[in-house]
């Protein structure tokens, strides 16, 4: 039985080695003359004024988590699409009731200003 997991475990260790070489090759051969200017932050050509490791607010990652939620839970949506006909009614009436839990928490998250950044 452990035999068949051979082939995976030269594979990781195939792929383990690939990486180390890979990252033990740049650092070797890559440039390594750090200077001010080069360690610099750069935006875009405009000298910065402020620190470039700024805190950003607790409500950008709150944003963020939401969206992964809702997008998460949206991939259901695709298999049942793809089974509608076989559902019926009762896939129908689930969905909707999903959709309406969905919706539910959506407008708490609004009421509570879950979605404002400022």
């Amino acid at each position: 039985m452990l035999e068949t997991y051979v082939p995976l475990l030269i594979y990781v260790l195939i792929v383990l080695g690939l990486v180390g070489a890979l990252v033990t090759l740049s650092f070797v051969l890559g440039p390594s003359r750090p200077s001010k200017r080069k360690m610099a932050p750069y935006e875009s050509g405009i000298i910065t004024d402020a620190p470039a490791h700024r805190r950003l607010s607790v409500r950008f990652y709150l944003t963020a988590m939401l969206f992964i939620i809702f997008d998460v839970e949206a991939i259901f949506f695709y298999p049942w699409a793809v089974l509608l006909r076989q559902l019926k009614w009762f896939g129908l009436i689930e969905m909707l009731v999903f959709m309406g839990i969905l919706g539910i928490a959506l407008a708490h998250i609004w009421r509570k200003g879950g979605l404002d950044w400022e």
